[in-house]
């Protein structure tokens, strides 16, 4: 499998990017314009599968960097930041919610989000932070 490492790679930050801007772009929809197209089962569907993309490319380049959470401190911090980045983004598209809320938590998602981008691509649980640490 280690041969296959820049295509595995390739799909994760492909399927990262997709998922991003998508959860972005229903987020502004529904705080914008109310859309409730934002939450009929093709999107849904299509979220599930890229999601889904998402979490195999990156259990299989665990496999292939032999990186582990909770064994590599820096993936560690991905992964617990992406399980509250999972909480907060779905408290951000439900509707039922108050706006004030679901404001207050796509910022914090999507700031999250990126936050985690800065921990992957420096390898660092400071992520982007470290650079002002150094």
């Amino acid at each position: 499998m280690e041969e296959f490492y820049t295509q595995i790679r390739a799909v994760h930050i492909g399927a990262v990017t997709v998922s991003g801007v998508l959860f972005v772009v229903r987020w502004l929809m529904l705080n914008t314009a109310g859309a409730a197209w934002i939450r009929a089962l093709p999107l849904r569907i299509a979220s599930w599968i890229i999601d889904t993309t998402l979490l195999t490319a990156a259990l299989m380049l665990t496999t292939v960097v032999r990186q582990y959470p909770f064994a590599d401190t820096w993936l560690t911090a991905k992964v617990l930041l992406l399980v509250l980045y999972i909480a907060l983004g779905a408290m951000a598209l439900k509707a039922e919610r108050p706006r004030k809320v679901r404001l207050a938590t796509g910022v914090v998602a999507i700031c999250l989000f990126v936050f985690i981008v800065t921990i992957a691509r420096t390898r660092n649980p400071a992520g982007g932070l470290a650079l002002f640490w150094s």
